[in-house]
């Protein structure tokens, strides 16, 4: 069982590694190993229901600091469904949908292999192993955006409002590209703010369109997944576990509006690749240690 000081120490890793591009989950499973908690089992059902309070409160940082967008999203949501049709004049509309395609990959396969996933990947070694390969995977989506961006003019970049860049640069079919892509996070390693970076930026957008994307279509899935498994913690009546819990999931709030503010500005003009190399020294360095 962890520690009130470990759960404010995991609750603020996870807060920063669930919105940098480096895997909240990959982090979670590494850390107690490499600073020696051998109290915590990664396994353990309890250590499952604290991450998910932790997530929760992720979800709901990202949903205050973008409400007035989701607002326009939902509204614009509505009106094509009135309309019964989804048109290129209204973006808010359009990025809804696109959002909701991107979504149901991750959420479908989540749902069908969570249990799978949980048993048999939420060791250090796999961790480890995963990390490396989202360092790989952000260095690649690097290196495709930069053979993209070489030839091909790129209109949509004189639209002033993000969304409607997004809005007019991203098909249904690369929504639906993005969104396969993120189900690698379901992998612990894998960072779903990496992957759907990665998938932006693979499929035409800039650094700071695809982080607004990541950002927006993250609260959906992180929320949802951690809503459902709240009232397992709740009825547990494990006092310490809950308090833990609450202590983590502020924590990983603060972090998480810290990571919000920072990565918004850095991608304005900087690239992933400083995440990468780190993914990869930890990655080795983690299976070097758990191997």
């Amino acid at each position: 069982m962890l520690t009130f000081f470990q759960a404010i120490i995991l609750g603020l890793a996870q807060g920063i590694s669930e919105l940098f591009p480096i895997s909240s989950l990959g982090h979670t499973v590494l850390l107690p190993g490499l600073l020696g908690w051998h109290n915590i089992d990664q396994n353990a059902e309890p250590f499952l229901e604290f991450l998910v309070a932790t997530h929760l409160a992720t979800a709901i940082v990202l949903f205050a600091i973008y409400f007035k967008d989701w607002v326009r999203i939902i509204k614009g949501i509505f009106r094509s469904l009135a309309a019964r049709e989804i048109s290129d004049a209204d973006p808010d509309a359009k990025l809804g949908w696109l959002l909701v395609i991107s979504t149901i990959p991750a959420g479908f396969i989540g749902l069908l292999l969570k249990d799978k996933i949980t048993g048999s990947l939420l060791l250090p070694s796999s961790a480890a192993i995963f990390l490396a390969l989202n360092g790989v995977l952000l260095l690649l989506a690097e290196r495709l955006r930069t053979r993209a961006g070489r030839g091909a003019a790129m209109p949509a970049e004189s639209v002033e409002n993000n969304d409607q860049r997004i809005a007019h640069r991203l098909s249904f079919w690369q929504a639906t590209k993005v969104g396969l892509l993120q189900v690698l996070a379901l992998l612990p390693g894998f960072s779903r703010t990496g992957s759907t970076l990665a998938g932006g930026l693979m499929v035409g957008l800039s650094h700071e369109d695809s982080l607004r994307y990541s950002f927006l279509l993250a609260t959906p899935i992180i929320g949802a997944a951690a809503l459902l498994e709240i009232p397992p913690l709740l009825a547990s009546g494990n006092s310490a576990l809950i308090d833990n819990s609450i202590a983590g999931a502020i924590a990983a709030a603060f972090a998480a509006w810290f990571a919000v503010k920072f990565l918004t500005r850095y991608f304005k003009t900087k690239t992933l690749g400083p995440f990468a190399i780190y993914c990869i020294a930890i990655g080795i360095v983690g299976v070097l240690i758990f191997k």
